[in-house]
């Protein structure tokens, strides 16, 4: 784990030979429960710009004119015209291109990005269009890069077009760093062309894949080593309506292919709408396989089940007519899966990976409810468990953490074969700090849990990230040592929404904030990183008083045992604003190290957050701290998060 902060020495100030208050108790050489290899995850959702306009590399905004303005985002001027053409019938797909037909003089076609279009000094972009020239006549283009006072940083020459279609391209090297950039078309001369996928991104990309991911944010994305990756959502999977629901067949092959759609969260909130939001679907289910196999995490996508967003229309297809619905499921297990022989592992070796994703779990519906929504699942189970038998069905709770239509969902599916129920909570953080033993006393004989979307909501302030504060982070840490303790039965865990850009958020907080250029890892990303990266293979006991902590003396832990590293991991969290003195004893047959590593998260302040502008305020720091006879005086900070990972001999 990288850590940004130099190691330091034990100090009295944290951690001390204290008056004793204790013992802790850590039993470890007894595994009490097995914890899942994809226990921590990542939850993935096309809202607050997180897909275009963020990890979607992509700069350009409404690159094919298919928004529902065809010309938003861009803006032309000078002398001559320009018509927006629908060739529906030809290409229902894409239908829409535009035509520029030139006067006396030179005529200037720009495009804002989202947000602006961020530039780096040297890095180079790629400028790509699909053209055909409608005239004898070949005009000059020019492609230039602007900074935010429309001075060029950058511009090269396109010429040559045919008259018929053909992709064409240029790299430009950006002579400035710049937030807010734009892409300008100049065109001189005379003559009439047809444009259409209008295209910048970067060279430097996740891998260098050309048209691919936003490499600083997968990075962050890697370093969780998540367990699995849930997308595409969350209610982008709904849709407002059935006719908008998200479609995975429609985001599979050629990006030019894929029919663009309105984003449901364009105008979801009437504070925070967004006009400009669709989605291109460029970032579409083959890259979100690539995604997951290339940060080694578990593809866990899921589907609609013939029922639009409950909060919104309450559209539900009929039973009768739900087998295309299923059938889309089927496919999709094909596409993931299939051999080459098949028509969609025939489509997925095409696309450039001829080997299987290795699926092993896909979810139906996302946050649905009722008796509508059990009836379609058993339909959809009926089929799957007969066709798929090894793929783990995923059923939902509905959208809170409690009351009549949680125990409905509960109660019905004990009577199928579902494999997990996805239990979501958005609550305050004292609900976290209340809830941390919530799974203690679950039945351990029904479906295992999918804590598929959690977050503690605090206050807000001004500031894009200020509901991301110290102490909702610090209340989820406590929670999660209740997840961790119950891994028998929590198998899945994942915070939600994964990211947001600071100019384009509908909902908060989120996990990672981004501008055009940089990203930001909120306190709540350090939680999950510090479970992430701290799994362990078992858990074992860790008692004070006889009794698992949870809320004495504000004091929340849990211990794991790392079977492959041969480490005994503890996680502490101290919820309270005075510190705490305690002895830790292991009690163990084995030789534990005598120095330990200790990765501390801790601020006095517990409003402080992470900004773009000061993004270390709250960042691990690790520290050392010595063992005597498997035993150790230690001091926990107040409201602090502490990992202290000790070495087990062989």
């Amino acid at each position: 784990m990288r850590i940004q902060l130099t190691i330091l020495l034990l100090s009295l100030s944290l951690y001390s030979f204290a008056q004793k208050n204790g013992p802790l108790i850590v039993s470890a050489d007894k595994s009490i429960a097995k914890i899942s290899p994809s226990m921590w995850g990542i939850f993935f959702e096309d809202i607050n710009f997180a897909a275009d306009g963020g990890l979607y590399a992509e700069l350009i905004k409404n690159r094919s004119f298919e928004f529902t303005n065809p010309l938003m985002g861009w803006k032309s001027q000078g002398k001559g015209s320009l018509l927006v053409i629908n060739q529906g019938a030809v290409n229902p797909k894409n239908s829409r291109y535009v035509t520029i037909e030139l006067g006396p003089g030179p005529f200037y076609l720009t495009n804002e990005g989202f947000r602006g279009i961020g530039l780096k000094e040297n890095e180079t972009y790629k400028l790509s269009l699909s053209g055909k020239l409608l005239s004898a006549a070949q005009p000059k283009i020019t492609v230039q890069l602007l900074d935010t006072a429309n001075k060029v940083i950058a511009e090269q020459q396109l010429a040559n077009f045919k008259n018929d279609w053909n992709t064409y391209s240029v790299e430009l090297k950006s002579g400035k760093t710049v937030e807010k950039g734009k892409l300008r078309l100049l065109f001189q001369g005379s003559g009439t062309v047809g444009l259409d996928m209008i295209s910048l991104f970067p060279l430097d990309t996740w891998k260098g894949r050309p048209n691919g991911l936003r490499k600083d944010l997968v990075q962050k994305l890697a370093d969780l080593k998540p367990g699995f990756v849930r997308f595409p959502g969350g209610c982008i999977v709904e849709g407002r309506d059935l006719a908008n629901r998200y479609q995975w067949k429609e985001t599979v092959g050629d990006p030019s292919d894929r029919k663009v759609m309105i984003n449901r969260w364009n105008t979801e909130f009437d504070y925070r709408a967004t006009p400009d939001y669709f989605q291109t679907f460029g970032l579409g289910f083959y890259e979100y396989f690539q995604l997951a196999e290339d940060i080694g995490a578990k593809a866990l996508p899921i589907l609609n089940c013939g029922m639009a967003c409950q909060f919104n229309t309450a559209e539900v297809v009929a039973n009768t007519e739900l087998d295309p619905y299923i059938q889309d499921a089927v496919d999709l297990i094909e596409f993931a899966n299939g051999d080459t022989t098949t028509k969609w592992g025939t489509l997925r070796a095409k696309m450039g990976h001829p080997k299987p994703f290795n699926l092993d779990r896909i979810g139906i519906g996302n946050e649905q409810w009722g008796a509508q929504y059990i009836e379609k699942y058993k339909l959809f189970e009926a089929v799957l468990k007969i066709k798929y038998p090894d793929i783990k069905l995923i059923g939902a709770a509905g959208p809170s953490a409690g009351g009549e239509l949680f125990d409905f969902a509960w109660k019905n599916f004990k009577l199928t074969e579902v494999d997990y129920i996805d239990e979501h909570y958005y609550m305050s953080p004292g609900w976290f700090l209340k809830n941390a033993g919530r799974y203690d006393n679950y039945d351990r004989k029904g479906p295992k849990i999918f804590a598929g979307e959690f977050a503690a909501h605090d206050r807000e302030g001004k500031t894009p990230e200020s509901r991301n504060t110290w102490f909702s982070a610090l209340t989820e840490a406590a929670f999660m040592t209740g997840l961790e303790r119950n891994a028998d039965l929590v198998q899945m865990s994942s915070y939600a929404p994964l990211l947001a850009h600071v100019e384009a958020w509908q909902w908060r907080p989120d996990l990672i904030w981004f501008d055009n250029l940089n990203s930001v890892a909120t306190p709540n990303y350090w939680v999950q990183k510090m479970y992430s990266n701290f799994k362990g293979t078992d858990v074992v006991a860790i008692l004070k008083d006889g009794k698992t902590l949870i809320g004495q003396d504000s004091l929340y832990a849990n211990a794991v045992v790392d079977s492959g590293k041969n480490q005994l991991i503890v996680k502490i969290v101290n919820a309270s604003g005075a510190d705490r003195d305690y002895s830790l004893v292991v009690d163990t047959k084995k030789h534990i190290e005598k120095m330990a590593k200790v990765y501390l998260l801790q601020s006095d302040v517990i409003s402080s957050i992470n900004s773009l502008q000061n993004p270390n305020a709250i960042v691990p720091r690790e520290l050392s701290v010595v063992l005597k006879n498997n035993k150790t005086e230690i001091k926990i900070p107040k409201y602090s998060f502490s990992v202290i990972v000790m070495d087990v001999k062989k």
